[in-house]
């Protein structure tokens, strides 16, 4: 039986700025409208958390299951290690689902009534990216989920619950931010090329091959700081922006190096890093200015 920590690790919390920095970047574009409301950024982030954490017991139920993880070199997986049984992850991802879909009704009885549906589609999203009998996440595509369902949905989402409505700004930083969540997916798919070629699992990364997916990283990780650049028409604090760059080019370096299996696991961890940062001072800037 799996212990806390295990329940924990398989949770993969190094995934959750995926979900906690499109809230912040949603947030300011909200603040930037002079809408802001905080209870409602909370309720977003309580969505956002819980569907990331979900999709994640879901991938390890459905991997697990399909033998994907038996041979991992990344993190934990539950079911693939034998420590969970394959009935209690997806309870547990099923929980958070739940959990994703009370709190996205509230929102919507407060805002947009159609904002049900596309909770709805976020959680099938999430449960068939590699759950059924034809997951979309074995055939290449779940880079673009994540950056509608991480980015565009979520960065979007947040603003008009809060604003009512979206704008340009909040539209450049769903893009960046979607491109930050794509890029962390493209590590670890990079990362699992000769695991996942053997299993079938088909990811862009198996399709691209390993030196375009590592410039594909790259570009993924350039595209937020084109938007700061943008964002100055909005506000010129936008440019708080570029002190993500350090990490962007820390998070890129063993992409760029060549570094495989292991040797890019960081690579997930500091561009989820890098993330955040770029998302909680641009929502900052955009708030103040």
């Amino acid at each position: 039986m799996a212990s806390v920590s295990q329940w924990i690790e398989g949770a993969r919390p190094r995934t959750l700025p995926n979900a906690i920095a499109p809230v912040f970047a949603g947030t300011g574009a909200a603040a930037s409208l002079d809408g802001a409301v905080w209870w409602k950024a909370l309720l977003a982030l309580v969505v956002s958390l819980a569907l990331i954490v979900g999709v994640n017991f879901a991938n390890d139920y459905s991997d697990g299951i399909r033998g994907t993880d038996d041979e991992r070199v990344g993190p934990l997986r539950l079911v693939g290690s034998g420590l969970a049984s394959p009935g209690a992850v997806k309870g547990a991802a099923m929980g958070c689902f739940a959990v994703a879909a009370v709190a996205g009704i509230a929102l919507a009885l407060v805002s947009a009534w159609w904002l049900i549906l596309i909770g709805a589609v976020c959680i099938l999203g999430a449960w068939f990216y590699t759950g059924g009998k034809k997951p979309y996440g074995y055939s290449g595509f779940g880079e673009i989920a994540v950056f509608v369902f991480f980015g565009l949905v979520a960065v979007l989402g947040t603003e008009f619950v809060q604003a009512e409505r979206v704008d340009w700004a909040g539209l450049l930083a769903a893009i960046a931010v979607g491109s930050y969540s794509s890029a962390v997916l493209v590590a670890n798919n990079l990362r699992d090329i000769p695991t996942d070629t053997e299993s079938g699992k088909i990811t862009l990364a198996v399709k691209l091959g390993d030196a375009r997916t590592r410039t594909l990283h790259l570009v993924l990780l350039v595209v937020p700081f084109v938007v700061t650049l943008a964002l100055v028409a909005r506000t010129p604090w936008a440019l708080v922006g570029l002190i993500a760059l350090p990490l962007a080019i820390k998070a890129n370096a063993p992409v760029r190096t060549g570094g495989r299996g292991p040797a890019l696991i960081p690579a997930l961890a500091v561009t989820g890093m890098s993330m955040l940062v770029w998302a909680t001072a641009t929502g900052l800037a955009l708030g103040l200015g």
